[in-house]
């Protein structure tokens, strides 16, 4: 699904998602699905950190880079070719850090050694499940980028670079918003007789 047809998950689907992915379930085909702390520790991650699949299933310990008071990414986006070196939050870091503890990971080693195709297969599977419509992996990302839309006081150009989307534009389509100033002009225009 493209970036712009593909729903964003709100807190509800989030958690949802999540919870179903680590209690596991069983589809209408019958099918028992265990639980997996592994795609639900992706989601929750996708959804907080808001970097793309592909990105975040390279991501490996030593990728987070501690710098003053706060860690960060030390990547480079596969898509763009930017780099990606915004703070993460200590709670997004103390969570990457306990599962790769709790899993043994070594610190140049793939935190989630899966597919993306893989990923997006499972998220279709527990989303029919669920009977959401339209939610794959990239919902989440968008899901992380209108927490920090709203978090800034609805600032386009913060989530703009949240996203590091070359333009504005671009990031208004994605969250399928007008920029803030105009939603209140609108608001203010209103004339009924």
């Amino acid at each position: 699904m493209g970036a712009y047809t593909t729903a964003t998950a709100d807190f509800d689907t989030l958690q949802n998602i999540v919870r179903t992915l680590k209690s596991g379930y069983k589809s209408a085909d019958g099918k028992t699905h265990r639980p997996s702390a592994k795609l639900a520790a992706i989601v929750t991650l996708e959804a907080n950190a808001g970097i793309r699949i592909g990105d975040l299933l390279r991501l490996r310990p030593c990728d987070f880079v501690r710098e003053g008071n706060f860690w960060r990414f030390n990547i480079t986006e596969q898509k763009t070719g930017k780099g990606r070196a915004f703070p993460v939050p200590d709670a997004v870091y103390r969570f990457v850090f306990d599962y790769c503890q709790e899993n043994q990971i070594l610190p140049d080693a793939r935190i989630f050694p899966i597919t993306p195709r893989e990923v997006q297969k499972q998220i279709k599977a527990v989303r029919e499940y669920l009977g959401y419509d339209n939610i794959s992996t990239h919902s989440f990302r968008k899901f992380a980028g209108q927490e920090v839309y709203e978090a800034s006081g609805y600032d386009i150009e913060a989530a703009r670079e949240f996203y590091q989307h070359a333009s504005v534009q671009t990031t208004q389509i994605y969250l399928r918003r007008t920029s803030r100033k105009l939603e209140s002009a609108i608001e203010k225009s209103v004339h009924i007789i």
